[in-house]
């Protein structure tokens, strides 16, 4: 444990991107080596940022709500790790916020990843988790996601639950109907043990 404290501090200390980011240096993650839950997600938004707390959005309550599971469930991180491929805000673009920085994933995520022996299922959220952790780089979210079952049940594949998303999850019923029981099964299995 205290090779995985040593990294962590040093992630939560890095400032490889600063000079990229906005609002400076502030990584936000959640990791414990006991984690069965792998959220891969994207970078944090302004207001996680601004907290510190991972997920601490309107995404956060949806993807929750998508899992089936409480804030005190949630942020356990003996439960829950919390991995974006990103971990600092990145800025905002024309149509939302900036893709993750590039340097994060390739300076942190394996050696972290590392860590992380007692894993049963990773989530992996919207397009970029995508391309880093799925080869057919070509198949877009929706795609993807129709395809969840091809993954299952060690990788599941989900839109990203931004209030962005609304759209998409209105021209996609199948998402709610089909995919979001198993997964909340899936979940609760995991934490049951």
């Amino acid at each position: 444990m205290p090779a995985f404290t040593t990294l962590l501090t040093e992630v939560r200390a890095c400032t490889l991107c600063a000079e990229h980011l906005p609002l400076g240096p502030r990584p936000v993650l959640q990791l414990h080596p006991k984690a069965k839950i792998l959220i891969a997600g994207q970078a944090p938004g302004k207001k996680v940022h601004e907290t510190g707390i991972p997920f601490n959005d309107p995404s956060g309550k949806r993807l929750r709500e998508w899992l089936g599971v409480s804030s005190d469930v949630f942020y356990n991180p003996e439960q829950f790790a919390i991995l974006p491929m990103g971990f600092c805000f990145p800025g905002t673009g024309k149509s939302g916020d900036l893709p993750p920085r590039p340097e994060c994933a390739p300076a942190w995520r394996e050696q972290l990843l590392g860590h992380l022996h007692h894993l049963e299922v990773t989530l992996v959220i919207g397009q970029y988790a995508q391309r880093y952790y799925f080869e057919d780089a070509g198949m877009s979210v929706t795609e993807r996601v129709q395809t969840w079952k091809k993954y299952w049940p060690q990788t599941i594949p989900l839109p990203h639950p931004s209030p962005r998303n609304n759209l998409w999850l209105r021209r996609n019923p199948w998402f709610e109907t089909e995919c979001l029981p198993a997964l909340q099964e899936r979940i609760s299995q995991i934490l049951s043990r």
